[in-house]
């Protein structure tokens, strides 16, 4: 197994090297130290193994100087799980996926004679290949005024002739999936190949910002669609037009925590990403759960594991499985952020705290209201870019990410007050909970609790609600077996349960004084 192993890594190298246009006198002393290297473990790489990142400036060579210089413990799953990194930072930082040559995808229509509302459609969608072709200096082809047979033919007729005197596009470089427990580093690791790789056509968001991203250019490419005849039914999906605009925008994408919890998210995931991809976008993501048991349980499952295949044509599968969570390793803290209820004075020393800070902002502490699409959000007590609220505005109402996305906007330090011990019967509070913390961790907002047990007893789970015993009875009445009600996460909260295991991870992290100082915005 040993052998094995060596054997395979020797090839990685040898791949690695001769794109990276090392001398054939490097490439066979690194062979001899992989030689040397047969009695390994699995999953391990030997640090002699790895080259000096001095002599670099990719993700290992940052990596090793924020060893050196103390900021980072040396792991060597996390070297091992950086080689792929460096593979694709040597390779992305003079990749291009434009510009993008793809089939329209065809409009289904139930009337088979075609008229002028078909043509628009098509329309909207070639705008986006218009719109970067003209960008990058290429002629458009398209009439809108032709009709759609000619079009077509036209662009068989243009296809033929480029196939013949354009080579072939060589295919784009296999992009990254990194998962693993919490705190092992993922994030990190995403975040070093993304600061470092010379390419400006780069993008980087979490996953709840990507898709309400997404969701947003749906409805806007429906909005901009003419109305329909009366009599007349247009098949028209946005999904592929959406990803072409994307990858006219960015060729590596790289996605913090990729989860499914949201049946609205999961039945598009599959189309979405196989227009990204087609498009030659470039994926990095990480996630606590391996591509298998994405959307584990979720509601018509079955429609999305075609996605799982997808995810794996198109990138390495990295399991980060270092078995320590970082973020709970002792640092210093600023002072205490975290208070109980029942501690003395614990709500008086959270009173000082808020004065303290808004002492330092030029604001009068009052209401705000934002209006987030459409919608008003009401903070009862804010001074400045602090908000002083309670566990009831923030997850008892129907909140969601892109609420959380623009308080984190506006504030850079949130107190939250009244949280009380998380049971089973409080579900969409919990899952609230997960996403704001999900969010203001990424955009760095600052963190103040007073809650009603230790941090570590916070989600104590306990019984079914009421509701939920209704809905149980409403099942059996339909014939279905408690087998099945058991594997729907509706009823089980294992998905609570194990994204909050993140939640305590990140809350740990939010009180260090490292933390604190990142996201202090009154220093930038």
């Amino acid at each position: 197994m040993a052998a094995h192993t060596s054997f395979l890594l020797a090839r990685c190298l040898v791949r690695y090297l001769k794109d990276s246009s090392v001398s054939e006198r490097t490439c066979r002393g690194v062979l001899k130290l992989v030689r040397g290297c047969s009695t390994l473990s699995p999953g391990y790489v030997s640090q002699s193994v790895i080259l000096d990142g001095t002599r670099h400036s990719g993700p290992i060579a940052h990596y090793n100087k924020l060893v050196h210089s103390g900021l980072l413990h040396e792991d060597i799953r996390q070297k091992a799980a950086l080689w792929h990194l460096e593979q694709l930072h040597g390779v992305i930082a003079g990749y291009t996926n434009i510009p993008l040559s793809l089939p329209r995808p065809k409009v289904k229509k139930k009337d088979s004679s075609l008229n002028d509302e078909c043509t628009k459609v098509l329309e909207t969608e070639n705008r986006f290949i218009i719109m970067n072709n003209e960008k990058y200096g290429q002629a458009s082809h398209r009439n809108s005024n032709e009709e759609v047979t000619s079009t077509e033919k036209r662009q068989e007729k243009d296809k033929e002739c480029n196939a013949k005197k354009e080579p072939a596009k060589p295919p784009p470089p296999q992009g990254c999936y990194i998962h693993g427990g919490v705190g092992t580093g993922k994030t990190m690791l995403m975040d070093l190949l993304h600061s470092h790789v010379k390419n400006s056509r780069k993008k980087r968001l979490h996953f709840n910002s990507f898709m309400l991203d997404i969701h947003r250019r749906i409805h806007r490419l429906k909005q901009s669609l003419p109305k329909r005849r009366i009599g007349e039914m247009t098949m028209y999906d946005p999904i592929f037009p959406v990803a072409m605009e994307i990858a006219t925008e960015t060729c590596l994408l790289c996605l913090d925590e990729f989860q499914v919890v949201d049946i609205a998210d999961a039945m598009i995931l599959k189309q979405l990403f196989e227009g990204l991809f087609s498009c030659g976008v470039v994926l990095v993501a990480t996630s606590n759960r391996p591509p298998e048991e994405l959307y584990k349980n979720g509601l018509q499952r079955a429609a999305f594991v075609p996605f799982i295949g997808v995810l794996k044509e198109h990138c390495h599968i990295i399991g980060l499985d270092t078995g320590i969570d970082y973020r709970r390793r002792e640092k210093a803290q600023p002072g205490k952020f975290y208070y109980i209820s029942s501690e003395p004075d614990a709500e008086v020393a959270v009173n000082t705290l808020f004065d303290e800070l808004a002492y330092r902002q030029n604001d009068v502490t009052r209401p705000r209201v934002l209006t987030v699409q459409g919608r008003e959000v009401t903070l009862s007590r804010t001074c400045g870019t602090i908000a002083d609220c309670t566990f009831q505005e923030l997850c008892d109402q129907p909140l969601g990410a892109s609420d959380y996305l623009e308080i984190a906007r506006q504030f850079d330090t949130a107190i939250i007050r009244n949280v009380p011990r998380l049971k089973i019967g409080l579900k969409d509070q919990v899952r609230r909970l997960i996403t704001l913390i999900d969010i203001f961790y990424d955009q760095k907002v600052r963190v103040v609790m007073l809650a009603e047990a230790p941090l570590h007893c916070l989600f104590v789970g306990g019984p079914l609600s009421g509701e939920e015993e209704r809905d149980r009875l409403m099942l059996d009445e339909l014939g279905l077996t408690n087998e099945s009600w058991k594997r729907l996460t509706l009823f089980t909260a294992e998905e609570e349960i194990f994204a909050f295991q993140r939640t305590l991870s990140r809350l740990t992290e939010m009180q260090t004084e490292q933390y604190w100082v990142q996201g202090d915005r009154n220093r930038l």
